[in-house]
Parts: C-alpha cells; sequence; structure tokens
C-alpha cells in the first residue's frame, strides 16, 4: 500500500515538473516510466546537460548532472582537492566525484516528504544546477587539462 502511495506521489510529482517545462516552452525528453528528464543548457563553454529524476523510494526530486570530460589518472588527486574547495563554497548542491574513474557530476536534491514542490522550486533548482555547473565546468577541466593547478583553483575560490 505504502508503495502505491508513494508511486503516486512521485507521478504528481514528476507531472509537475514536466507542466513547468512545458509552460516554460523548455526542450527536454521524457522518460515517464523512469520519472526521468533529459534537458540541456548551453553554458558560457561547455554544455550543461543534466537529468532531474523523481525518486518515490526516498520521495526527493534529483537534478543530477555530470561534466563532459573526465579527469585522468594524473590529475584525480588534485581534483579530488578542488572539489573539496568549490563543495565548501557552495549553498545548494554538490559536486560528486568518484576518484576511481575521474567523473564529476553535480547534485541538486529537494524532498517532497509531507509537502508540495512547485514550479517556482524546480524553476529555481535548474537554474542553479546550471548556473553552478556553468560556473565550475571550465574550472575543473582546466584543471584536467594541467592549464590551472590545484593552487590555482583554491586562490581562486578564496579569491
Amino acid at each position: 500500500m505504502a508503495d502505491q502511495v508513494d508511486m503516486r506521489k512521485a507521478k504528481s510529482v514528476f507531472t509537475s515538473l514536466v507542466n513547468m517545462l512545458d509552460t516554460r516552452d523548455w526542450k527536454y525528453e521524457k522518460h515517464e516510466e523512469d520519472l526521468l528528464i533529459r534537458s540541456a543548457i548551453s553554458g558560457d563553454d561547455l554544455p550543461v546537460e543534466f537529468v532531474v529524476v523523481v525518486n518515490p523510494k526516498n520521495q526527493v526530486v534529483q537534478f543530477l548532472s555530470r561534466l563532459p570530460f573526465s579527469i585522468p589518472d594524473d590529475k584525480r588527486v588534485d581534483a579530488a582537492i578542488a572539489v573539496c574547495v568549490a563543495n565548501y563554497g557552495l549553498v545548494d548542491g554538490s559536486f560528486d566525484y568518484d576518484i576511481s574513474d575521474g567523473e564529476i557530476r553535480y547534485r541538486l536534491t529537494s524532498s517532497y516528504r509531507e509537502s508540495e514542490l512547485g514550479a517556482d522550486l524546480f524553476e529555481y533548482m535548474i537554474m542553479v544546477a546550471a548556473t553552478t555547473v556553468d560556473n565550475y565546468n571550465d574550472k575543473f577541466f582546466m584543471l584536467a587539462k594541467g592549464m590551472l593547478t590545484v593552487q590555482d583553483f583554491i586562490e581562486q575560490e578564496n579569491a
């Protein structure tokens, strides 16, 4: 019974999200069976692709954006430090980092347990995620390519 209630609530949240995107003429790919949406925003330099997932089990909406490159082996410890430094200054969301393969992704989550999430919150989440990824993807990319040292990254963050 609880699973059915959780799924109904998740579908309602998903429908609200889709309605917000439609109202704003947003281009997206919808996967209703997985409660997942794929979309993208043009960043200043690199594209910002993201997925939005409604998770009925945990009753959360997750905005996930994988950076379009991986950190090479010889830069992975520096990237771990850089991700920690970046996360320390973020107000909403965080970067996840898999040191085993060099993948960095941004994650912003909001719970809908015993609450209603509206269009304004969904739009806020997309804008925060897109802006944050756009602000950091160049820095992480430059670090990966050796064009920026971890010390330079830290100094830029503390400036």
